[in-house]
This record gives C-alpha cells, structure tokens and sequence, in this order.
C-alpha cells in the first residue's frame, strides 16, 4: 500500500527546490528533501536524462528513476534553446534551494553560475555535487561512483587479503554523497531562517568517501599504520566472519571478552574459552585462522535456522547471509515500512525503498509516484512561471519542452 506513515505536512513543506542534477548523487539530494516535504521540480531534457535510457526496464521506463525521483514535478527543458537561460533564472527566482551535480565550471559556461544566481535570488541556497569538489588540483576531474571508490581508498581496503580491491555491491559513494547534500542543504536551510543569508554548499563525493574511511583513516594519520584488506573479518577484533552452515552462509560476531565465551559454550568448545591464548582480543587476532576452523567445523554440520536459534539464545550476534530476494521478503522490512508504493498515472503501482528516516511527528512521505519526463510540464510552466498556453504551445512547436 501506499505510504501513509504521516498524514501531516513535512518539516520542509513550503520549501522550493530546483533539481538540475543527473544520475544519483543529485537526484537522491533532491528527493530526500521531497520526502519531508519540499516542492521539488526537477528540470531534464526533452529525451529524458541519460539514467533513463540505462536498463533494465519496466514497461518501457528505467527503474533508474524510480529509486531517485519520487516526490517530483517534472519539466523538460532544451537548456541549448535560447529561451532556456532565461526560463532556468525565472526557476531560481522561484526557488529556495537549487541542486546540480555537473563538473565545476559547466553552470558558469551555462551562464548560471553561484554568482549569477546570487544576483537572480540574494536568498538562494546552492547545492553543488561532484566528483572532486569546485577547488583542488583534481576538481575538474569527471567522476562516477566507481571512480571515486577507487581514487578516496575505499576500495583498496574493500575485498579478501589476498585478492583484488573491489567495488562494493551498491553505489555507496552516490548514497552517502546525497544524504551529505541534504544533510548540507537543511543546514543551510536553518542558517538562512535565522540571517536571510542564502550560501553555497560545495559537496564532493571524494570527500564524502574520504570521511567515511573510519578506523583505518585514523590508524594512518595518528599511527602510521596501513591496514590491509581484512576480507569479511572485523579489523579490530575476532573471532568475526561469515561461515558455511549446512544450507548456506552465516555470519557470526564474537569478538569481544564477552561474546567469545558465550560461542564457545554454544558450540561445546569450553576448551577454547578456556585457552590463555584466547584471553585477550590480541591473542584471538594472531590466531583467527584455528579459531575459525573450529567454528567452520561446528557451523557446516548444522542448518543456519538451528544456528541462529542458539546463537539467539546466548546473545551472540549473528545474521544469515541474506539474498535482495530474501531481506526484501523479510517480516523485519515489512515491519519497519520500508518498501512503499505509489500509484503512476501511466504506469500503474510502483514499488520502491521507502526514505529510511523515521521520525515521530514529521516522518518522510511519499505523495507522487516517480514522473515521466515532462509529465508536469503545464503546472511549471503555467502554474509556477506564469506562463500562457500559446508560450506553451510555442515551446513545444519549437522542440523547447
């Protein structure tokens, strides 16, 4: 069913937000901000942007745009036609914040550069998404997620000790990239409530890759020390990692002085507790390798159900290694709302990840399935600029919309 956590109005309703930005990083900015209710217009060109032409599909539509922009008036817009300049300065008049993703510099050949917008609206708050962020050696640089996995470390420290860097399993640096945006633009939000003063929110997937190195970062800035890919192992403690059980993976977490005993009395192996080497975290780290044979031996004789209920039972942390097909089916997801729908005029009941936010009084919404491009090319251009149905008909005669 439809989302209906909230029937109240958002946090954000009455905030105005212009999305000229692309693929994810942007988009998801754009529709977090929609979530807790901002009025978002989201500009692209008449073809559509290039997210929609990546499969796969469902009935003809990318499923792109169903993860990045729900909650959205679309307009189509040729930015090349010579009245797009001056239809792109009405929308920041009208906006409170404006998002784009492009390389620094393309806004000022646009000729909508900060300065430009801060003339148009002294208010105006700026979201401005790269690769490399709009200063340093680098800023010009294009960048893709991949990319700025590969260049921030992040993948160095990701995959088995003895293999290949690798990619994670999702686009987790345009993810965490556009949750920093808006967590860049609500701020900027609340300073402008109190001064007036709109700003420039200079946010780079690099950076946001960078901060989120975490214990390694710290090890070489204070310590000099390079840890090496740790695989599915805790860096710090053990014994951590993922086992085979008789029908498939499981994962087990007992590392610490606490839970190391409570496993070992669950498997009947007292006698590793018992052991002065496994006293302290150091001494079960110099010896993951024997600690888990012991717990691989125990682990494949028995089903993961059966595992997990005595791992429950004595408070070890645990989780079967679940499929997409398998955590989306989960009692846990549906418990916690976290897939939602909404109805599409043309394409019927879309599913999608609900906003993971949860909020008492002004939880995120979702109040308009993901749009088609230009699907709501009358409400901009009629309701929000002003315009006549023959300035209308013009634009569409001329290929503008």
């Amino acid at each position: 069913m439809a989302d209906d956590r909230s029937s109240t109005a958002g946090p954000l309703d009455g905030v105005k937000v212009l999305d000229l930005s692309r693929f994810i990083a942007g988009p998801l900015c754009a529709q977090i901000l929609g979530d807790f209710g901002a009025e978002v217009v989201k500009i692209e060109r008449p073809r559509g942007e290039d997210s929609r032409h990546h499969g796969p599909y469902w009935q003809g539509e990318s499923i792109y745009m169903f993860l990045y922009h729900r909650n959205k008036q679309a307009a189509s817009l040729d930015t090349r036609h010579p009245r797009a300049l001056a239809i792109l300065e009405d929308l920041v008049r009208w906006a409170d914040i404006v998002i784009e993703n492009y390389r620094p510099g393309t806004m000022e050949q646009m000729g909508l550069g900060y300065d430009r917008m801060r003339e148009l609206n002294p208010q105006v708050i700026l979201v401005s998404i790269s690769g490399f962020g709009q200063t340093g050696p680098d800023s010009k640089r294009a960048l893709f997620d991949a990319i700025s996995q590969a260049s921030s470390g992040l993948m160095s420290v990701t995959g088995e000790p003895d293999g290949k860097p690798t990619l994670s399993g999702t686009y987790i640096a345009d993810y965490t990239t556009g949750y920093q945006g808006a967590i860049g633009a609500m701020a900027a939000l609340r300073h402008r409530d109190r001064t007036g003063e709109g700003q420039l929110v200079d946010i780079a997937s690099y950076d946001t890759m960078f901060s989120a190195l975490g214990t390694r970062l710290i090890a070489e800035l204070m310590l000099g020390l390079e840890m090496p890919r740790s695989g599915s192992r805790d860096l710090l403690t053990a014994p951590v990692n993922v086992y085979e059980a008789a029908d498939g993976p499981i994962y087990i977490q007992a590392g610490t002085a606490s839970l190391f005993p409570k496993l070992c009395a669950v498997m009947g192996r007292e006698d590793l507790a018992a052991d002065p080497r496994y006293a302290t975290v150091e001494g079960r780290m110099a010896d993951q390798a024997h600690l888990e044979g012991a717990i691989q031996a125990w682990a494949a004789e028995l089903p993961r159900d059966v595992i997990a209920a005595r791992l429950d039972e004595a408070g070890v942390p645990y989780a079967k290694v679940a499929s997409v097909r398998e955590v989306a089916a989960s009692p846990q997801i549906a418990a916690r709302g976290m897939i939602v729908e909404a109805e599409h005029p043309r394409l019927g009941t879309i599913r999608m990840p609900a906003n993971p936010i949860h909020m008492e009084k002004t939880p995120p919404t979702v109040r308009k399935a993901p749009p088609s491009v230009g699907e709501d090319n009358d409400h901009v251009y009629r309701d929000i600029l002003g315009m006549s149905a023959d300035d209308l008909a013009q634009l569409r005669a001329e290929g503008a919309i």
